[in-house]
């Protein structure tokens, strides 16, 4: 029974050394706790670009008797005004809307049929008046646009995401500055929806002619963000 007792106290001396030795080793049981030694900021990084082209929608409303009439009246200076994009430097022409529909009186009677066709085309900057010109005084009677763009976005779109973790490990420093540790490599970064291009703030520039319609190309913020993590040292 003596004996017993003995193994017994011995087994609960064992108990409480290993309950002893995990409470002085939290490590144990929370695992490895140097991926905490982490420091995470975000970061902003903007490209700030001249657009460079410029996409016109130019359209031809045109009105009749009869939806043939209509129709047939709007092909034929539909079919000048893509002339005269193409001439006065308009690439990449594509057709935006064709429609035909009536016109009514206050009785709901049928009084007519209007046709619309709208074409777009782009050009360099300095050829956007032009275009716009060339298509009013080919017979368009609606003009929208141009929408300005940067040819290169992509390129610009990866300087900013550069910037963005400059920035980043800017803040990263700021933060160690202040709690007094270092900053190391980065562990893991990630990018955040890129934003769309932030349009336009006016810049004065001369029109190509006095005769021609202006078009001021301004300038187009390119921006992107990440999160980063720098390990602590």
């Amino acid at each position: 029974m003596r004996r017993l007792v003995i193994l017994l106290a011995a087994i609960a001396a064992v108990a409480a050394a290993i309950a002893f030795a995990g409470v002085g080793r939290p490590e144990t049981a929370r695992g490895d706790s140097s991926q905490t030694n982490i420091v995470t900021t975000n970061g902003h990084g903007v490209v700030t670009a001249v657009p460079d082209e410029a996409s016109v929608s130019a359209g031809v409303r045109t009105n009749a008797a009869t939806a043939s009439a209509a129709l047939s009246d709007n092909a034929h200076i539909a079919t000048a005004v893509v002339t005269a994009l193409k001439r006065a430097g308009g690439k990449d022409l594509q057709t935006q809307q064709v429609s035909l529909y009536p016109q009514t009186d206050e009785q709901g009677n049928v009084t007519g049929y209007s046709a619309q066709n709208t074409v777009s085309a782009k050009a360099k900057i300095a050829d956007a008046g032009a275009l716009i010109d060339a298509a009013v005084a080919a017979g368009a009677n609606t003009v929208d646009g141009p929408t300005l763009s940067v040819a290169d976005t992509d390129a610009l779109y990866r300087q900013a995401l550069k910037k963005a973790v400059e920035n980043a490990r800017a803040k990263a420093q700021a933060l160690a500055d202040a709690g007094g540790f270092g900053v190391g490599p980065v562990t893991t970064v990630a990018e955040q929806g890129s934003t769309p291009p932030i349009v336009f703030q006016p810049m004065a520039r001369a029109a190509k002619a006095a005769d021609s319609t202006p078009v001021e190309p301004g300038t187009q913020d390119i921006t992107a963000d990440v999160t980063v993590s720098f390990t602590i040292r």
